[in-house]
C-alpha cells in the first residue's frame, strides 16, 4: 500500500501554487492538509479549491504533527525562510524557481535542508515538458556531441498583462522580495540548464534595463552571457514582449547535432538531418509527471531527484543571477565563483 504524503502549503502569492493543488488533488498518495497565508482572500481562494484547512500563519502550521512536507508559494525571499522553518522540523521541502532571492538565501536553505536529511526539491516548470525531459536524456547519452551552447529565452508582455494575481504581481515586481526584476523570474530558467549541462561558468556578463516599464522599480528587459572554457550560453528574458514567439524555447547545441524545443515538439539538426526533423518523444515516465509525483516519489524513495530540480542546480543558478545582477549594475563582468554568502538574516525584514 502507497504510503500517504501529508503536505502543507506555506504561502500562496505565488500563482504556480494552484496548478500544484490541482494535481495534488488527483495524484494517490498524497493529500494537502493544510494551506496557510496571511492574505484573506488567498484562504478563501483554498477552499474554493477543495482545501478544508486553511490558517493565516504559515509558521504556527509547523507545528503541526500531521505533516510531512511542505509546498512554499510565498515570494522568493519569504519562501527560503518558510523553507528553513520546515526543515528544521524534519519536513520535506519543495520551493519555486530559482530557490532564493539571493545567493546567501539559496546557501541557508540548502544547508538547513542537508543539516535536517530531508529532500529540498526546486520546482521548474518546465522540468515536467516531455520534449525537455527527453532532450536531456539525449544531451546525456552524447546524441549531439559536446555542448558548446545553450540558450533560452523566456518572454511576454508582463506579470500583470499576462493575467498573473495581484498578490503575485505586488512581489514579482518587488526587488527586495524577488531578488531582481526580470533577471530572476526569467533568466533563471537559462541559467539552470546552463548549470545542469556545463557547471558553474567562469564569468557572467549581464545587460539590463527599463526599457517600457516606467513604473516599474526593476529591470523589464535582460540578456545573460555565461562563459565556460569551451561553451558560451545565453538566458534572455523580458516582460514587455507582444506575443510568444521565440519565446520558451530550448535550444542546445553541440558539435555533432542541435536540439530545439519548439511549439510542443523536440526538433534535431545532425549531418543527417541538415534541415531539422522532428523527434518522436517517448511517454514521460512514472514519477515525472509533475512536480506533485516527483515530489511525493521522491520522498518516498521510488525515484531519484531529477537533476534540474536539485538544490546543487538551484545553487549555482542562484550565483549566475547574482552575478548577472552584479554585473548589469556595475557594467562589468563577473568572475564565479562568488565570496562565500554573507550572513543570512532572513524573512521579509530588512
Amino acid at each position: 500500500m502507497t504510503r500517504t504524503i501529508r503536505i502543507a502549503v506555506l504561502g500562496m502569492s505565488h500563482d504556480h501554487v494552484w496548478d500544484f493543488v490541482a494535481h495534488a488533488q488527483t495524484t494517490p498518495g498524497v493529500e494537502i492538509v493544510v494551506a496557510a497565508d496571511p492574505d484573506a482572500m488567498l484562504r478563501a481562494k483554498a477552499v474554493a479549491r477543495g482545501i478544508a484547512s486553511t490558517s493565516a500563519d504559515p509558521y504556527a502550521v509547523l507545528t503541526r504533527s500531521d505533516i510531512d512536507a511542505v509546498a512554499v508559494f510565498a515570494d522568493n525571499r519569504e519562501s527560503v525562510a518558510l523553507g528553513i522553518a520546515a526543515a528544521q522540523r524534519g519536513m520535506h521541502v519543495l520551493v519555486e524557481k530559482p530557490i532564493a532571492a539571493d545567493y546567501a538565501g539559496a546557501v541557508a536553505l540548502s544547508q538547513a535542508a542537508h543539516r535536517a536529511g530531508v529532500s529540498l526539491m526546486v520546482n521548474w516548470p518546465i522540468a515536467w515538458w516531455a520534449t525537455v525531459q527527453y532532450a536531456m536524456t539525449l544531451i546525456e547519452r552524447g546524441r549531439i556531441g559536446r555542448l558548446f551552447q545553450v540558450q533560452y529565452r523566456a518572454a511576454h508582455g508582463g506579470p500583470r498583462e499576462l493575467g498573473c494575481s495581484p498578490q503575485f504581481v505586488d512581489w514579482l515586481y518587488d526587488p527586495y522580495r524577488n531578488g531582481a526584476g526580470v533577471i530572476m523570474d526569467y533568466c533563471c530558467y537559462g541559467a539552470a540548464l546552463t548549470c545542469m549541462f556545463l557547471g558553474l561558468p567562469a564569468r557572467v556578463t549581464a545587460v539590463s534595463g527599463r526599457l517600457r516599464k516606467d513604473d516599474l522599480p526593476a529591470e523589464d528587459n535582460a540578456v545573460l552571457v555565461m562563459q565556460h572554457a569551451t561553451a558560451i550560453s545565453t538566458a534572455t528574458a523580458s516582460w514587455t514582449q507582444q506575443g510568444h514567439l521565440t519565446s520558451y524555447e530550448p535550444m542546445f547545441y553541440g558539435d555533432k547535432g542541435t536540439l530545439v524545443v519548439r511549439g510542443g515538439k523536440l526538433l534535431l539538426s545532425d549531418a543527417e538531418h541538415d534541415e531539422g526533423t522532428v523527434l518522436r518523444v517517448p511517454k514521460i515516465a512514472p514519477g515525472f509527471t509533475h512536480a506533485v509525483e516527483h515530489f511525493a516519489a521522491v520522498i518516498r524513495g521510488d525515484v531519484t531527484l531529477m537533476a534540474l530540480c536539485s538544490p546543487q542546480v538551484a545553487l549555482m543558478a542562484q550565483q549566475v543571477l547574482e552575478a548577472g545582477v552584479i554585473s548589469a549594475n556595475t557594467n562589468q563582468a563577473v568572475s564565479l565563483p562568488l565570496p562565500p554568502a554573507s550572513l543570512y538574516v532572513g524573512g521579509t525584514e530588512r
